[in-house]
């Protein structure tokens, strides 16, 4: 289903989803948030999809960050009724059974940063630029950034980026362990093909359950995490694909993997 502003495209296994507004950078509206959920869900429901990867359309911006037009016009009252809501669609993302990868083609600022944060891998451009500069507009992240950022990259570095508001550039990003990959812009697609190419070729049941794990693991103590990973490890152990991951190891031959 494609809606005005977000755009589903599928190949085979894998589906991409393109956020567009390009006579603003790409800038989210809760319009366009009520479309990315909309989105979201029908690719949560379909099986056939193994990879999904979430870029900005053209080749200036990933997502700019919020409208600042719309916010500035946003009573107290409007603001802390659909927040929640924006918080609980950046959640849907995150919580894709399937694995995603950020594809960064340029800005990605404010709400673009914890889109970004939300997915599980980050590839990004030679002149991609992060940053959650809400603070210098009187304002804190409220997609979840101020949460997710020091899970990724440390404490000490998320506070120095969420107090400041500074912009920091892919190299940098790349260093403080944001991203994934940097890589030249013409290049872009053809590594974040690659990688998705790798995903594609791994047991799908496995990549949704290591992803569970390490996504819920993290919100729990150490005792509670492991016996999750014990559970998960169980249900893996019991599919299809185990036994024909082993056989085919076992007979130096690729394995015919289902995602059963």
């Amino acid at each position: 289903m494609d809606s005005e502003h977000i755009l589903l495209k599928r190949i085979e296994n894998k589906a991409t989803i393109t956020i567009s507004n390009p006579g603003k950078l790409n800038a989210l509206t809760h319009d366009i948030m009520r479309e990315f959920s909309q989105v979201l869900k029908e690719v949560s429901k379909d099986s056939r999809i193994r990879v999904v990867i979430l870029t900005g359309q053209g080749d200036r911006a990933f997502v700019a960050g919020a409208d600042i037009s719309k916010i500035e016009k946003m009573t107290t009252v409007q603001i802390l009724h659909e927040l929640p809501e924006m918080q609980d669609i950046v959640r849907q993302l995150e919580c894709l059974p399937q694995p995603t990868i950020a594809r960064v083609n340029g800005i990605a600022l404010g709400g673009g940063t914890e889109l970004t944060l939300a997915c599980d891998l980050r590839i990004a451009s030679e002149n991609a630029v992060f940053g959650l500069p809400e603070v210098k507009l009187g304002i804190i992240p409220g997609y979840g950034g101020t949460q997710r950022l020091p899970r990724i990259i440390g404490i000490a570095k998320a506070k120095e980026l969420l107090f400041t508001g500074d912009q920091v550039s892919a190299d940098e990003a790349l260093r403080m362990g944001l991203v994934n990959q940097v890589v030249p812009y013409d290049q872009l697609d053809a590594i974040v093909d690659d990688f998705s190419a790798k995903l594609l070729a791994l047991p799908p049941l496995s990549l949704r359950f290591l992803k569970e794990a390490v996504n819920f693991g993290m919100q729990m103590d150490l005792e509670s995490a492991i016996r999750m990973e014990s559970r998960l490890f169980a249900n893996c152990f019991g599919s299809e694909d185990r036994v024909e991951g082993v056989r085919a190891f076992l007979e130096k031959r690729k394995a015919q993997l289902k995602g059963s």
